[in-house]
Protein backbone atom coordinates (compact mmCIF):
# COMPACT_ATOMS: atom_id res chain seq x y z
CA UNK A 1 0.00 0.00 0.00
CA UNK A 2 1.24 3.60 -0.87
CA UNK A 3 1.53 6.17 1.60
CA UNK A 4 2.48 9.83 1.28
CA UNK A 5 5.58 11.13 3.37
CA UNK A 6 4.94 13.93 5.82
CA UNK A 7 6.72 16.11 3.04
CA UNK A 8 4.38 15.10 0.45
CA UNK A 9 1.39 15.72 2.75
CA UNK A 10 2.83 19.03 3.95
CA UNK A 11 2.73 20.16 -0.02
CA UNK A 12 -0.24 18.60 -0.80
CA UNK A 13 -2.10 20.22 1.68
CA UNK A 14 -0.50 23.91 0.31
CA UNK A 15 -1.53 23.17 -2.92
CA UNK A 16 -5.16 22.54 -1.80
CA UNK A 17 -5.35 25.72 0.26
CA UNK A 18 -4.03 27.90 -2.78
CA UNK A 19 -6.62 26.19 -5.09
CA UNK A 20 -9.17 26.82 -2.28
CA UNK A 21 -7.69 30.71 -2.41
CA UNK A 22 -7.77 31.17 -5.62
CA UNK A 23 -11.47 29.65 -5.81
CA UNK A 24 -12.66 31.87 -3.27
CA UNK A 25 -10.74 35.13 -5.02
CA UNK A 26 -12.69 34.37 -8.18
CA UNK A 27 -16.00 33.94 -6.75
CA UNK A 28 -15.45 37.24 -4.89
CA UNK A 29 -14.57 39.00 -8.13
CA UNK A 30 -17.38 37.32 -10.12
CA UNK A 31 -20.02 38.72 -7.10
CA UNK A 32 -18.06 42.01 -7.47
CA UNK A 33 -18.37 42.19 -11.53
CA UNK A 34 -22.01 41.30 -11.17
CA UNK A 35 -22.28 43.95 -8.26
CA UNK A 36 -20.61 46.79 -10.85
CA UNK A 37 -22.67 45.50 -13.90
CA UNK A 38 -26.18 45.56 -11.98
CA UNK A 39 -25.05 49.05 -10.83
CA UNK A 40 -24.74 49.70 -14.13
CA UNK A 41 -27.45 48.19 -15.48
CA UNK A 42 -29.81 50.15 -12.82
CA UNK A 43 -28.03 53.76 -14.16
CA UNK A 44 -28.91 53.11 -17.85
CA UNK A 45 -32.48 51.83 -16.80
CA UNK A 46 -32.98 55.36 -14.93
CA UNK A 47 -31.84 57.19 -17.52
CA UNK A 48 -33.78 56.20 -19.48
CA UNK A 49 -37.37 56.12 -17.27
CA UNK A 50 -36.16 59.57 -16.86
CA UNK A 51 -36.24 60.43 -20.95
CA UNK A 52 -39.07 58.52 -21.40
CA UNK A 53 -40.96 60.12 -18.37
CA UNK A 54 -40.18 63.71 -19.70
CA UNK A 55 -40.85 62.78 -23.53
CA UNK A 56 -44.54 61.44 -21.97
CA UNK A 57 -45.13 64.45 -19.76
CA UNK A 58 -44.19 66.75 -22.91
CA UNK A 59 -46.58 64.64 -25.12
CA UNK A 60 -49.49 64.11 -22.84
CA UNK A 61 -49.38 68.33 -22.25
CA UNK A 62 -48.99 69.05 -25.83
CA UNK A 63 -51.75 67.02 -27.04
CA UNK A 64 -54.05 68.50 -24.22
CA UNK A 65 -53.15 71.75 -25.91
CA UNK A 66 -53.88 70.63 -29.66
CA UNK A 67 -57.31 69.92 -28.28
CA UNK A 68 -58.04 73.47 -28.00
CA UNK A 69 -55.68 74.83 -30.64
CA UNK A 70 -55.13 73.84 -33.82
CA UNK A 71 -51.78 72.25 -35.48
CA UNK A 72 -52.81 74.85 -38.85
CA UNK A 73 -52.74 78.46 -36.65
CA UNK A 74 -50.03 76.60 -34.49
CA UNK A 75 -47.63 76.52 -37.38
CA UNK A 76 -48.92 79.13 -39.84
CA UNK A 77 -50.21 81.91 -37.65
CA UNK A 78 -47.72 85.01 -37.74
CA UNK A 79 -48.61 85.96 -33.86
CA UNK A 80 -47.68 84.68 -30.64
CA UNK A 81 -49.65 86.14 -27.99
CA UNK A 82 -51.35 83.66 -25.51
CA UNK A 83 -50.94 86.08 -22.40
CA UNK A 84 -52.89 88.84 -24.00
CA UNK A 85 -56.78 89.07 -25.55
CA UNK A 86 -56.93 87.90 -28.56
CA UNK A 87 -55.16 85.19 -28.09
CA UNK A 88 -52.87 83.68 -31.05
CA UNK A 89 -51.08 80.92 -31.00
CA UNK A 90 -48.23 81.15 -33.99
CA UNK A 91 -45.25 78.93 -32.84
CA UNK A 92 -43.64 81.20 -36.05
CA UNK A 93 -42.88 84.62 -33.76
CA UNK A 94 -40.92 81.97 -31.26
CA UNK A 95 -39.26 79.95 -33.93
CA UNK A 96 -37.71 82.95 -35.78
CA UNK A 97 -36.33 84.76 -32.53
CA UNK A 98 -34.45 81.31 -31.47
CA UNK A 99 -32.94 80.84 -34.98
CA UNK A 100 -31.90 84.23 -35.42
CA UNK A 101 -30.00 84.14 -32.40
CA UNK A 102 -28.90 80.54 -33.10
CA UNK A 103 -27.59 81.84 -36.50
CA UNK A 104 -25.87 84.94 -35.07
CA UNK A 105 -23.96 82.63 -32.43
CA UNK A 106 -22.91 80.21 -35.28
CA UNK A 107 -21.60 83.20 -37.34
CA UNK A 108 -19.55 84.31 -33.77
CA UNK A 109 -18.41 80.98 -32.72
CA UNK A 110 -17.96 78.18 -35.56
CA UNK A 111 -14.95 80.32 -37.40
CA UNK A 112 -13.30 81.90 -34.55
CA UNK A 113 -13.64 78.37 -32.61
CA UNK A 114 -12.01 76.51 -35.49
CA UNK A 115 -9.55 79.03 -35.93
CA UNK A 116 -8.43 78.80 -32.47
CA UNK A 117 -8.45 75.18 -32.18
CA UNK A 118 -6.48 75.06 -35.62
CA UNK A 119 -3.89 77.68 -33.96
CA UNK A 120 -3.87 75.21 -30.16
CA UNK A 121 -3.66 71.97 -32.60
CA UNK A 122 -0.85 72.77 -35.15
CA UNK A 123 0.96 76.28 -34.14
CA UNK A 124 1.21 76.54 -30.82
CA UNK A 125 3.95 75.24 -28.39
CA UNK A 126 2.59 72.68 -26.18
CA UNK A 127 3.21 75.11 -23.08
CA UNK A 128 0.78 77.57 -24.35
CA UNK A 129 -1.19 75.01 -25.65
CA UNK A 130 -1.43 73.72 -21.73
CA UNK A 131 -2.20 77.17 -20.42
CA UNK A 132 -4.79 78.30 -23.06
CA UNK A 133 -6.73 75.51 -23.35
CA UNK A 134 -8.24 75.55 -19.82
CA UNK A 135 -8.66 79.22 -19.89
CA UNK A 136 -11.04 78.60 -22.54
CA UNK A 137 -12.60 75.41 -20.71
CA UNK A 138 -13.09 78.27 -17.54
CA UNK A 139 -14.58 80.62 -20.06
CA UNK A 140 -17.20 78.04 -20.45
CA UNK A 141 -18.15 77.88 -16.66
CA UNK A 142 -19.10 81.48 -16.69
CA UNK A 143 -23.08 81.49 -14.92
CA UNK A 144 -24.70 82.45 -18.22
CA UNK A 145 -26.53 84.99 -16.26
CA UNK A 146 -23.19 86.81 -16.25
CA UNK A 147 -23.14 87.12 -19.90
CA UNK A 148 -26.45 88.39 -19.96
CA UNK A 149 -25.75 91.17 -18.12
CA UNK A 150 -22.46 91.82 -20.23
CA UNK A 151 -24.70 91.96 -23.28
CA UNK A 152 -26.63 94.81 -21.61
CA UNK A 153 -24.66 96.70 -20.21
CA UNK A 154 -21.87 95.95 -22.25
CA UNK A 155 -22.37 94.82 -25.62
CA UNK A 156 -25.70 96.91 -26.44
CA UNK A 157 -24.09 100.13 -25.98
CA UNK A 158 -21.47 99.35 -27.99
CA UNK A 159 -23.88 98.43 -30.66
CA UNK A 160 -26.20 101.77 -30.12
CA UNK A 161 -22.66 103.36 -31.03
CA UNK A 162 -22.62 102.19 -34.47
CA UNK A 163 -26.65 101.44 -34.69
CA UNK A 164 -28.05 104.40 -32.86
CA UNK A 165 -31.77 103.20 -33.95
CA UNK A 166 -30.92 99.90 -31.79
CA UNK A 167 -33.34 99.10 -29.13
CA UNK A 168 -32.12 98.01 -25.30
CA UNK A 169 -33.17 94.46 -25.80
CA UNK A 170 -32.13 93.55 -29.44
CA UNK A 171 -31.08 89.95 -30.73
CA UNK A 172 -27.78 91.02 -31.64
CA UNK A 173 -26.05 91.74 -28.69
CA UNK A 174 -27.68 88.25 -27.20
CA UNK A 175 -26.71 86.33 -30.22
CA UNK A 176 -22.54 88.09 -30.19
CA UNK A 177 -22.76 87.29 -26.42
CA UNK A 178 -24.04 83.89 -26.95
CA UNK A 179 -21.13 83.09 -30.11
CA UNK A 180 -18.77 84.23 -27.32
CA UNK A 181 -20.58 81.38 -25.05
CA UNK A 182 -20.22 79.04 -27.33
CA UNK A 183 -16.89 79.27 -28.43
CA UNK A 184 -14.88 77.23 -26.19
CA UNK A 185 -16.77 74.25 -26.59
CA UNK A 186 -16.26 74.65 -30.06
CA UNK A 187 -12.47 75.44 -29.73
CA UNK A 188 -11.66 72.83 -27.11
CA UNK A 189 -13.66 69.97 -28.88
CA UNK A 190 -12.49 70.70 -32.48
CA UNK A 191 -8.89 71.24 -31.17
CA UNK A 192 -9.43 67.45 -29.43
CA UNK A 193 -10.41 65.96 -32.68
CA UNK A 194 -7.61 67.21 -34.86
CA UNK A 195 -5.01 66.26 -32.08
CA UNK A 196 -6.22 62.56 -32.47
CA UNK A 197 -5.63 62.86 -35.95
CA UNK A 198 -2.29 60.24 -36.61
CA UNK A 199 1.23 62.60 -36.54
CA UNK A 200 2.22 60.46 -39.78
CA UNK A 201 -0.49 62.29 -41.82
CA UNK A 202 1.10 65.04 -41.47
CA UNK A 203 4.48 64.14 -41.58
CA UNK A 204 3.62 62.49 -45.45
CA UNK A 205 2.13 65.76 -46.10
CA UNK A 206 5.44 67.46 -45.27
CA UNK A 207 7.88 65.90 -46.87
CA UNK A 208 5.66 66.38 -50.17
CA UNK A 209 6.27 69.74 -49.15
CA UNK A 210 3.57 71.10 -47.96
CA UNK A 211 3.34 74.10 -46.00
CA UNK A 212 2.35 74.35 -42.19
CA UNK A 213 -0.93 75.85 -43.52
CA UNK A 214 -1.53 73.75 -45.90
CA UNK A 215 -0.98 70.89 -43.40
CA UNK A 216 -3.41 72.23 -41.01
CA UNK A 217 -6.37 73.18 -43.53
CA UNK A 218 -5.92 70.54 -46.52
CA UNK A 219 -5.33 67.57 -44.09
CA UNK A 220 -5.93 67.65 -40.50
CA UNK A 221 -9.38 69.91 -40.43
CA UNK A 222 -10.44 67.05 -43.59
CA UNK A 223 -9.27 64.39 -41.23
CA UNK A 224 -10.90 65.37 -38.38
CA UNK A 225 -13.78 66.77 -39.70
CA UNK A 226 -16.72 64.19 -37.85
CA UNK A 227 -15.06 65.34 -34.85
CA UNK A 228 -15.42 69.24 -35.65
CA UNK A 229 -19.26 68.69 -36.94
CA UNK A 230 -20.40 67.16 -33.72
CA UNK A 231 -18.39 70.28 -31.57
CA UNK A 232 -20.23 72.58 -34.37
CA UNK A 233 -23.79 70.99 -33.65
CA UNK A 234 -23.24 70.43 -29.95
CA UNK A 235 -22.66 73.87 -30.02
CA UNK A 236 -25.67 74.99 -31.71
CA UNK A 237 -27.71 73.21 -30.12
CA UNK A 238 -26.14 74.57 -26.64
CA UNK A 239 -27.26 78.18 -28.30
CA UNK A 240 -30.69 76.95 -28.95
CA UNK A 241 -31.52 76.47 -25.78
CA UNK A 242 -29.81 78.96 -24.48
CA UNK A 243 -32.09 80.87 -21.90
CA UNK A 244 -30.64 83.32 -18.96
CA UNK A 245 -28.56 85.47 -22.35
CA UNK A 246 -31.67 86.00 -24.42
CA UNK A 247 -34.14 86.40 -21.71
CA UNK A 248 -31.86 89.57 -20.35
CA UNK A 249 -30.51 91.18 -23.41
CA UNK A 250 -33.10 90.13 -26.68
CA UNK A 251 -36.26 91.17 -24.53
CA UNK A 252 -39.73 89.64 -24.42
CA UNK A 253 -41.18 90.91 -28.01
CA UNK A 254 -42.39 87.50 -29.60
CA UNK A 255 -41.97 89.03 -33.35
CA UNK A 256 -41.70 87.31 -36.41
CA UNK A 257 -38.58 89.24 -37.85
CA UNK A 258 -34.87 88.66 -39.21
CA UNK A 259 -33.79 92.01 -37.71
CA UNK A 260 -31.45 91.44 -35.47
CA UNK A 261 -31.42 95.42 -34.05
CA UNK A 262 -34.88 94.80 -33.00
CA UNK A 263 -35.96 93.17 -29.69
CA UNK A 264 -37.60 89.32 -29.69
CA UNK A 265 -38.53 86.25 -28.03
CA UNK A 266 -36.57 82.92 -28.22
CA UNK A 267 -38.74 79.58 -27.03
CA UNK A 268 -36.95 79.10 -23.96
CA UNK A 269 -37.20 82.63 -22.85
CA UNK A 270 -40.90 82.63 -22.95
CA UNK A 271 -40.91 78.91 -21.41
CA UNK A 272 -39.25 81.34 -18.41
CA UNK A 273 -41.69 84.01 -18.69
CA UNK A 274 -45.04 81.53 -18.32
CA UNK A 275 -43.20 79.74 -15.39
CA UNK A 276 -42.90 82.36 -12.97
CA UNK A 277 -46.42 81.14 -11.13
CA UNK A 278 -49.05 83.64 -11.94
CA UNK A 279 -50.31 81.29 -14.57
CA UNK A 280 -52.87 78.78 -13.90
CA UNK A 281 -52.28 75.27 -14.07
CA UNK A 282 -53.97 73.21 -16.28
CA UNK A 283 -55.18 76.39 -18.37
CA UNK A 284 -54.23 77.11 -21.94
CA UNK A 285 -51.55 79.61 -20.95
CA UNK A 286 -49.85 76.88 -18.84
CA UNK A 287 -50.21 74.22 -21.82
CA UNK A 288 -48.47 76.63 -24.11
CA UNK A 289 -45.47 75.71 -21.88
CA UNK A 290 -45.17 71.93 -23.14
CA UNK A 291 -46.36 73.12 -26.61
CA UNK A 292 -42.82 75.15 -26.96
CA UNK A 293 -40.87 72.90 -25.10
CA UNK A 294 -42.27 69.95 -27.54
CA UNK A 295 -40.90 72.00 -30.79
CA UNK A 296 -37.95 72.98 -29.19
CA UNK A 297 -37.16 69.04 -28.25
CA UNK A 298 -37.96 67.85 -31.37
CA UNK A 299 -36.18 70.86 -33.36
CA UNK A 300 -33.02 69.61 -31.40
CA UNK A 301 -33.53 66.20 -32.19
CA UNK A 302 -33.51 66.94 -35.56
CA UNK A 303 -30.44 68.83 -35.48
CA UNK A 304 -28.93 65.84 -33.83
CA UNK A 305 -30.15 62.99 -35.98
CA UNK A 306 -28.94 64.98 -38.93
CA UNK A 307 -25.47 65.87 -37.32
CA UNK A 308 -25.24 62.08 -36.64
CA UNK A 309 -25.49 61.18 -40.06
CA UNK A 310 -23.37 64.34 -41.41
CA UNK A 311 -20.76 62.55 -39.16
CA UNK A 312 -20.63 58.91 -39.89
CA UNK A 313 -20.37 60.26 -43.81
CA UNK A 314 -17.36 61.85 -43.39
CA UNK A 315 -15.89 59.80 -40.47
CA UNK A 316 -12.36 58.39 -41.08
CA UNK A 317 -10.51 55.25 -39.47
CA UNK A 318 -7.24 55.20 -39.26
Amino acid sequence: MFTLGRQETLTLQKEMLAKHSQIVVKNEKKKRDWGIRFFLIACAIVSVLTTVGIVMVLLFETIGFFQEVSLFSFLTDTKWTPLFIPQHFGILSLLSGSVLITLGASLVALPFGLMTAIYLSEYAHEKVRRTIKPILEVLAGVPTIVYGYFALTFVTPLIRTIFPDTGVFNALSASIVVGIMILPMVASLSEDAMVAVPRSLRDAAYALGATKLEVATKVVVPAGLSGIISSFVLACSRAIGETMIVTIAAGATPKLTLNPLESIQTMTAFIVQVSGGDIEHGSIEYKTIFAVGMTLFLLTLAINVIAQWITRRFKEEY
